[in-house]
This record gives C-alpha cells, structure tokens and sequence, in this order.
C-alpha cells in the first residue's frame, strides 16, 4: 500500500524546515549550421570549393535547351549565343574553384553570365518560340534591341551586387559622357531610324524600292538591321544604305501596296496618221508580250506634239520588277513590227543636219517582189486549179509583213477574212476545247498556209499561230478573192472540193474535240454565200 502524500513529503523536509527544490540548470544554447550556402551557393559565404552564382548558371543552361527545342529549326541559331554565356560562365566558376585566392574576383563575372544567359534564353522564348506561333516573326532589329537590353540590365545587376555604383560610373566624368554621346550620335539616330522603318513598315524585305530622286538607284531589299538597309540592284550591286539617311529621304516602294508597277514607253508617230489608229495598233501589238499584264490593263494617250510628230504614252503594267528591262524592250520590239506591218514609219529628229545625201536601201524591183509571192502561192495545194495569170494576180494585189518571235498572227475565236502563206519563218499553231489548256498541234515553217476557212467562209479562226522567230508571211485577203471568183465561178467547186479535202485532215486535231467535217454541197454554199457568187 502505498504511504500517503503528506508522509511522503515530511521525510522531504528535514528539522520540519521546508526543503527548497535546487533551481534547474539554464539549457545549453542549440546550434544550427546555416545550410543554404551549401544548398544553393549564391549567398556571401559560398561553400568550401564552390562559387556563388553557379545556380544562376545551371537554370541558363537549361532554359537554353528548353528555347533550343522549342525554336523552329531555322531559327535555333538564335540559342548559341545564350548557351555561349552560360558556358563562359562556367568556365570562370571551374576556374576560380581550383585557384581560391581568385574566387572573389571571379563572382561578379560568373554571376553575369549566369544572369545574361537566362534574362537571354527569356527573351527568345517569348518573342521567338511563343511569338512566332501566332504572329509574323518579330523584326531582327527589335529582338536584338531586346538582347542588348537583356545584358545591359544583367550587368547592372552583377555590378550592383559587387558593391559598384553604375550610375556613378555614367556621372562620374562630364567630359566623357559627351565624348561617348558625340561619338554616338550617328549610331543611335541609325537605332532609332531603324526601330521607325520597322514600326511603320514602309517596306518589308523582298520589296523593290527607289532610296533617293535619283531613278536609278533602285534595288531589291535584301536585309534591315539595328545600323543599316541593304539592297542589290539590278547591276547586281550590293548598297548599304544607312537608316538615318532612309529616314529622311523620299522612298518609292513599287511592290507595294500590289504586286505590279506601271511602266511607261514614249512612241512618237507622224502627223500624217490619226493618233487613235496608233493607239489601236499599240495596243494590239503589246497583249501578250512578255510580262504585260491584262488586268490592270495597259492603256495609250496621245501625251503631247513633239517636232518630229505626235507622241503617244504607252502605260503598261508588270509583276516582272527585276526583269522591267526586258519588258520594256519586248514591248518596244512588239510595237516596231506593229507599226511598220502597217506602213507607219517613226520620224527622224526634223532638226538634224545632213551633210551628204546617203543612197536609198536598194529595195527589190517590183517584178521580183511579185514573183516570189507568187512562187509561194504556186507551192500551195488549195490554189492548184489556178492558173498562172490568176496566181500572179493574187501575187500583186496582196503583200507580205514582218512578224518578231512570239506574236500571235491569229488567235482562236476571233473573225477572220484572210490567210496567210509563210515565205519564211516558223510558227506554232495552239488549239484548245472549251474549258481546257491550249495544246500544240503543228508547227509550220516555208510553204505551209493557215487561215483558209476564215478566208473561204468567213468562219471564226479554229487555233491560235503564234510566230516562233522573226516570220514573213504573206496575207491573201477576201477582197482579191472575190474578184477572182466572181470572174471564174466554176472555181468555186474546185476550191471547195480542196479545202473539204484539207479540212478533213485537220478539223480534229485543231479543234481538240471530236468534230465531224462539213458536206461538199455545204461548203460550196458557204463559199457562194460569203462572195456573194
């Protein structure tokens, strides 16, 4: 059984006197390590062998091959320079751990490399990698703008941590402050052009552009960065153009806002022919040239009466830029075979002096011109039943023209009255069915005719005859015709029978579709019919 409390506590208390209980010992002081320079190694004290900022470089390094994975492949070369710092970097920290005496000194460089790298690897993730994937990739200009930025703020950082004053360093000196502005002047006004051109977007690269009054410098855009604009023009010349000096000057961009440029060509013509006329002659000759577009279409005005003659303004427009040469001279070609198919002569200078007399080309006798039109009609198997004496009346009443490489003599669907005998040359015959491309169907050279149904009856032309080379041919109009046929009617059965003959040799191939070829009695209808006989 156990004593009871008061028993218990009178054996504690000697002589009746109460026995105070000895005061408790003050508990021992807890140490606790500080661990976070051994964890992260960025504090003052870094742990023994270590530098501080390593971590820094470590997340740089990784968040550079995070952005090098997610940059689109050809832009990843963005990344090396963010994964050159953090390796840099790293260099210096290996550096300073095996030499402790320079462990201090190397801090401030280890952390602005760690903090350059990842402030780098931010930017390109989100103008690059994120940017990119909704919008049009962001001007180099403005994303090298925001790296410079990146390492400028990287390196106050590093030098605020150092204990330095950056903008002491600024103020310190007045004289060098004005020095560095004066030397920059330049520099910056060419940065703050370049960000205007590319926020204004007055041209892009790929445009083709005029950067002063001088018409010919022209060129193609081929770079804009933070300095410069750099061009190439068409003599294969390579311009850099400051950006200052774009910013002030008066630019034509003549890709932009559409696709084509106008062209303008000067033709002057005599007085003697009506200026409409002309115009319907240009016009005629330059559809189809080499880059001549039809929509927008081109257009001529009479512009103004020179000394020599009137002087027409040829407006054509082209999406053929860098080829505008080219062009032009296709253009010019065209319209000189236009006009001298039409006997229209472009004067000389009225003002210019001769002081001999130059002999006149010899140009062939008469008798000899008709003889060779006639002996290329006599090589014509439409026109055997003709005799000789008709033959060369057909010789003299019609003449032969000039056509340049790549005219269209006649063109599929349109009226026609006429045909044409080549003398000499080659050229294309196209057909194409309703809704389909055109297809080569023969090529013709000397001897050959085309043109026959129109001429005979009147029909709409079944191909289109484009000349492959500078061509003479030899038009025989309905005119001629109906003098012969009215003076020898029987003709018209034996005419008949031979186009019938032809036609049936190539109404299918020209038409492209499955045709079946007109009755005799219905052709020598139609010729009666058309001469009237």
């Amino acid at each position: 059984m156990r004593p009871p409390l008061s028993a218990t506590l009178d054996r504690l208390r000697p002589n009746g006197r109460p026995n105070p209980i000895p005061p408790m010992p003050a508990p021992a002081p807890i140490v606790v390590p500080n661990l976070c320079p051994a964890v992260f190694g960025m504090a003052a004290g870094a742990p023994p062998g270590s530098v501080a900022g390593t971590a820094e470089l470590a997340v740089a390094l990784i968040a550079a091959a995070v952005v090098l994975v997610l940059l689109p492949r050809g832009r990843r070369w963005l990344a090396w320079g963010t994964l050159v710092l953090a390796v840099v970097g790293g260099a210096i920290a290996a550096f300073a751990a095996a030499l402790p005496d320079a462990r201090d000194a190397a801090i401030p460089f280890v952390r602005f490399c760690g903090i350059a790298a990842l402030l780098q690897a931010l930017v390109l993730l989100v103008c690059v990698a994120i940017w990119e994937r909704f919008a049009r990739p962001m001007p180099k200009i403005f994303l090298d703008v925001l790296r410079w930025f990146a390492l400028a703020v990287a390196l106050l950082i590093a030098l605020w941590e150092a204990g330095i004053d950056a903008g002491e360093l600024v103020t310190g000196s007045a004289l060098v402050t004005a020095v560095l502005g004066f030397a920059l002047k330049d520099t910056l006004g060419n940065v703050f052009a370049g960000l205007a051109i590319h926020a204004e977007h007055p041209f892009e690269i790929g445009d083709w552009i005029q950067y002063d009054t001088n018409p010919a410098h022209i060129g193609r855009v081929v770079e804009i960065n933070w300095r410069a604009t750099k061009v190439i023009t068409l003599d294969e010349a390579y311009v850099i153009i400051p950006n200052g000096q774009l910013a002030q000057a008066s630019i034509r961009n003549f890709t932009k806002p559409d696709p084509w440029s106008r062209r303008s060509l000067f033709v002057i013509t005599p007085y003697e022919v009506p200026p409409q006329r002309v115009q319907a002659i240009i016009l005629e000759a330059i559809r189809g040239s080499f880059g001549v577009l039809e929509h927008p279409a081109p257009s001529v005005v009479t512009n103004d009466f020179k000394e020599r003659g009137v002087e027409h303004w040829v407006r054509l427009f082209t999406t053929e830029f860098d080829k505008r040469d080219r062009v032009d001279g296709m253009a010019r070609d065209r319209i000189w075979y236009a006009l001298a198919r039409h006997g229209i002569e472009i004067p000389v200078a009225t003002q210019a002096i001769r002081l001999t007399q130059l002999p006149s080309p010899v140009a062939a006798p008469p008798d000899e011109a008709v003889e060779r039109r006639a002996d290329s009609l006599r090589r014509i198997g439409l026109l055997a039943s003709l005799d000789p004496a008709e033959i060369r009346r057909l010789a003299e009443e019609n003449v032969d023209r000039v056509y340049a490489a790549g005219e269209q003599v006649i063109r599929q669907g349109d009226a026609g009255q006429s045909m044409f005998v080549i003398m000499d040359g080659r050229v294309e015959v196209t057909a194409a069915a309703e809704g389909t491309t055109p297809v080569r169907v023969a090529t013709l050279g000397p001897g050959d005719y085309f043109g026959e149904m129109s001429l005979m009856t009147g029909a709409p032309r079944v191909a289109t005859v484009t000349t492959l080379c500078e061509t003479r041919l030899l038009g025989v109009g309905r005119e001629s015709f109906a003098r012969l046929l009215t003076s020898r009617p029987p003709l018209v059965e034996r005419l008949g029978a031979a186009l019938r003959e032809r036609l049936s040799e190539r109404t299918q191939a020209i038409a492209g579709a499955e045709r079946s070829v007109p009755e005799a009695q219905d052709i020598f209808h139609r010729i009666r019919e058309f001469f009237a006989v």
